[in-house]
C-alpha cells in the first residue's frame, strides 16, 4: 500500500471522532447514545434538530473542509509557493461582493440560495477577471497572475465597502456582513446536502486529474514543457477548477481562514510532494479541521456561537509561527 493509501486509512478513524465530537458538541451536548437513538426514529425535539439541524451542518463542514484544502493544494501546486492560499486570486472579494448583495438587497429569493449563489458567482467571477486582466496585460506566468490578483483583490474590496456604505439603512444591521466574511457553516436541507456531497465529489475527480501537471510544474515551467505539459492552458485550466471548488467552499461556508494554507503543509508532511497523495489527503485533513473548528465554535461560548474563521485563524496562527521558526532552523 502507498503512502498516501496508509495516510487516508489513518484519516478514517480522524473523520470519525471529528463527526462525533462535531454532532455533539453544542450550546445542548448530545452523545453518541443521543445521536443513535435520534437515527432510530426517536420523534422528540433534540432528535428532530440532531437529524435536520447539527448532522446536515456536521456533514456540510466535512464537505466545505475537504474543498478548501483541495483548493489550497491546487494553488500551491499552480504557484508552487507553500504560502498561496485558496482566496488568492480574488475570490475572496468577490464571494463578499455577492454575499453583502444577498444580505443587503432584497432580491425576492429564500436567504440561503441567494447568499450561496452570489457568494459562488461572486468567488467564481472574479478570479476569471483576475485571469482576464493577467492575459490582456500580457501576464502568462504564475507572477503575472499573482500581481494581477493582487490589484483585482484591491478593487473589489473598495467596492465592497462602497456596497455596504451605500446599501445599509437603520434596518439593516451590517453584522450580518463581518459576520459571513468571518466564516460559518450554512446548515443546508438534506436536498442541498446532497448537491454539496455531489459536487465535492466531482471536486476532487476534477483534482486528481491535475496531480501529474503539478508533479511537471514543480520542476519548473521549462522542464514541465520539455516532458510535454502545455504550461499556459495547464495553468489556466489548474486555477479555474481551483477556483470552482473554493468558490463551491465559500457558498456553504464563507471565508473561513488558514484551512486552505494549512491542511496541504500537514498533506505534503505526511505523505511527500507527489499531488496523487497530497490533494485526497489535504481534502480529508481540511475536513477534520473545520468539523472540529465547527463544533468549537459552537461549544466554546453558549449560547453564542463564535465565527468559524476566528476559530481556524486561532488554531492556524501558532502552526504557521512553528513552521516559521522550523524553515529558520533549517
Amino acid at each position: 500500500m502507498t503512502v498516501a493509501g496508509r495516510a487516508l486509512l489513518w484519516l478514517l478513524p480522524l473523520l470519525v471522532l471529528a463527526f462525533l465530537f462535531g454532532v455533539s458538541a453544542g450550546h445542548d451536548w448530545a452523545g453518541p447514545t443521543r445521536l443513535a437513538q435520534a437515527l432510530g426514529g426517536a420523534g422528540d425535539l433534540r432528535a428532530r434538530l440532531l437529524l435536520e439541524w447539527r448532522l446536515p451542518r456536521v456533514l456540510a463542514a466535512a464537505a466545505v473542509g475537504s474543498l478548501l484544502g483541495l483548493g489550497g493544494a491546487i494553488f500551491q501546486g499552480v504557484f508552487r509557493n507553500p504560502l498561496a492560499e485558496p482566496y488568492l486570486l480574488g475570490s475572496a472579494g468577490g464571494a463578499a461582493i455577492g454575499a453583502t448583495v444577498a444580505l443587503l438587497v432584497p432580491l425576492g429569493l429564500p436567504s440561503a440560495l441567494a447568499l450561496g449563489g452570489l457568494s459562488f458567482a461572486g468567488a467564481w467571477g472574479a478570479t476569471l477577471l483576475v485571469l482576464a486582466v493577467a492575459r490582456g496585460a500580457g501576464a502568462r506566468d504564475a507572477a503575472g497572475l499573482l500581481l494581477a490578483g493582487v490589484a483585482v483583490a484591491a478593487m473589489l474590496g473598495a467596492i465592497r465597502s462602497f456596497l455596504m456604505l451605500a446599501l445599509s439603512d437603520e434596518s439593516v444591521s451590517l453584522q450580518l456582513v463581518l459576520s459571513w466574511t468571518l466564516g460559518g457553516i450554512q446548515t443546508p436541507t438534506w436536498a442541498g446536502l446532497a448537491w454539496l456531497t455531489g459536487l465535492s465529489a466531482l471536486a476532487v475527480g476534477l483534482s486528481l486529474m491535475l496531480a501529474h501537471g503539478l508533479d511537471l510544474l514543480g520542476l519548473g515551467e521549462d522542464q514541465a514543457e520539455a516532458f510535454g505539459l502545455e504550461t499556459d492552458r495547464f495553468i489556466g485550466r489548474a486555477i479555474l477548477i481551483g477556483a470552482a471548488v473554493v468558490a463551491l467552499a465559500v457558498a456553504y461556508g464563507g471565508l473561513v481562514a488558514f484551512v486552505g494554507l494549512t491542511a496541504p503543509h500537514i498533506a505534503r508532511w505526511w505523505v511527500g510532494p507527489r499531488h496523487r497523495g497530497v490533494l485526497p489527503v489535504s481534502a480529508g485533513i481540511g475536513a477534520v479541521l473545520v468539523v472540529v473548528g465547527d463544533g468549537l465554535a459552537r461549544a466554546l461560548l453558549p449560547p453564542a456561537e463564535i465565527p468559524l474563521g476566528l476559530v481556524t485563524a486561532a488554531a492556524g496562527g501558532p502552526f504557521f509561527l512553528m513552521l516559521l521558526r522550523q524553515r529558520m532552523r533549517a
